[in-house]
């Protein structure tokens, strides 16, 4: 799990307990009020902490919003579940539960939203959310690389390209999925998706390798 504290402000030194509450009182407005109604004197009343505190840490509440949903995203993890496809499914499967949870999909959707009117909070969005959570991707890829299930890819700039990809086709199926269609990705859709991702990256890998590649069983 990755720990998130917001960059710090000038001011007294940080306290992880108030940002903790802070940020789940915003979670909890989010689902409440929605976007265009929440504000900081809202979020500061619930989580018990005067409205200065608030404005110390963030800038306004773009920032804060960005913040506490960026915070649920932190807990995905990549356990080696001993294969590529049963990594694909472990962490696709943690991905839909944080979205199927009320203040995930109301706290996503408002800033989506927002971004489409807001270059910076779109900035935002993607160094807090997008770019921290790409690490996902990078450390797969590089242990089915170990493992002989996906070849090594020496240029920098067509790994990024590759990377960058196969984020967006998950977090895109997984949104769609889930907040758009409003259906359920349970373990048979995120079984019969990852042999859709794996059959892109197989057949990417017979392209610049001349032969198949093993990407192994969904493991234990």
């Amino acid at each position: 799990m990755q720990s998130r504290t917001p960059a710090s402000r000038t001011g007294r030194p940080r306290s992880a307990a108030a940002d903790t509450a802070i940020l789940a009182a915003t979670r909890e407005a989010l689902v409440e009020l929605g976007w265009s109604k929440l504000t900081l004197g809202d979020v500061a009343t619930r989580a018990g902490v005067a409205k200065t505190t608030l404005y110390r840490r963030w800038a306004g509440k773009n920032e804060l919003v960005v913040d506490a949903v960026a915070e649920l995203f932190d807990e995905l993890e990549l356990p080696d579940r001993g294969s590529l496809a049963a990594d694909i499914e472990g962490v696709v499967l943690q991905f839909a539960a944080i979205l199927a949870r009320p203040e995930a999909r109301s706290g996503l959707m408002a800033v989506v939203a927002e971004a489409t009117r807001d270059d910076a909070l779109r900035e935002r969005i993607r160094a807090s959310i997008v770019d921290r959570q790409m690490r996902l991707v990078l450390e797969g890829r590089a242990r089915a690389q170990r493992r002989g299930e996906l070849p090594p890819e020496p240029d920098p700039r067509e790994s990024a390209r590759t990377v960058d990809l196969i984020f967006d086709v998950v977090a895109g199926a997984v949104v769609h999925r889930t907040l758009v269609s409003g259906k359920p990705a349970d373990e048979n859709w995120v079984r019969s998706f990852t042999r859709v991702l794996l059959l892109g990256l197989t057949s990417q890998a017979t392209e610049q390798g001349g032969a198949p590649w093993e990407v192994g069983d969904r493991g234990a």
